[in-house]
């Protein structure tokens, strides 16, 4: 058994052990277990396995002779058989999958899927960002929740003019505490639409469409980004309520 005749029946699609066992029978000819198990290196309890599914594949056969079983190869060209079986097969089920697509599509919309990513330190944290802002449009809302702390202030204030081009086109509202009134980033960015509160606010959080962003700026620095609809809208209920009561 060379290790271009096993790479080649593996690319046919065989398993490791069912191309030990081919080739094994190949050169052995009409035979017994045992010899195969010996020949092929095949765990004699896998070897039953692997000889009923090379039958299902038509590329091994049998006759018994007293009551006991010889297993034979079939022939090389047994394999094209197998091959064509095989391709028929996929192109039926590429056909059935074509027919299910517009109701699986129907059920993903209805049912959106719902998962939470975690990002670690800065280059984490513009990456929640890129994916919280992504597909978004200027007919979208940023609405967000800023807790300003002088501990990290500036380091906050530096990351967030780093990516302020990413949401610049986007409409947004943000609630923040009293502190973030003097932040050189609060000033200086013209296109921030701001309300301040005196009362205690939930944290870091943005909201767009169905995403949620939750950050803390606490080191190390690490972001929660949540997809469902769900949070997405009590989330949404919460900031309209507070931001009612905020002032600018």
């Amino acid at each position: 058994m060379t290790s271009d005749e096993m790479l080649n029946l593996l690319k046919v699609g065989l398993t490791e052990g069912e191309a030990k066992v081919y080739i094994s029978l190949s050169e052995l000819g009409s035979t017994t277990v045992g010899p195969i198990v010996k020949s092929s290196k095949v765990a004699y309890s896998n070897i039953y396995d692997i000889l009923n599914r090379l039958i299902d594949k038509g590329v091994v056969s049998f006759i018994v002779k007293n009551k006991t079983k010889y297993f034979q190869a079939a022939t090389p060209s047994n394999l094209l058989s197998y091959l064509d079986k095989k391709q028929k097969e996929i192109s039926n089920q590429k056909q059935l999958l074509n027919k299910m697509l517009p109701d699986l599509e129907k059920l993903h919309e209805i049912k959106p899927q719902q998962e939470a990513e975690i990002f670690l330190g800065k280059k984490g944290l513009r990456t929640a960002y890129e994916k919280l802002l992504k597909n978004s449009t200027e007919n979208d809302e940023i609405l967000f929740f800023y807790i300003h702390e002088e501990e990290y202030a500036e380091e906050s204030d530096m990351f967030y003019k780093s990516i302020e081009h990413l949401s610049k086109e986007i409409k947004n509202r943000g609630v923040c505490n009293e502190k973030y009134r003097d932040s050189l980033f609060a000033k200086g960015s013209g296109f921030l639409n701001l309300r301040f509160v005196k009362f205690p606010i939930p944290g870091t959080i943005d909201i767009l469409n169905e995403k949620i962003l939750i950050v803390s700026w606490k080191s190390p620095t690490i972001a929660i980004l949540i997809n469902s609809k769900d949070i997405a809208g009590s989330y949404r209920e919460y900031f309209e309520d507070v931001w009612k009561k905020a002032k600018s």
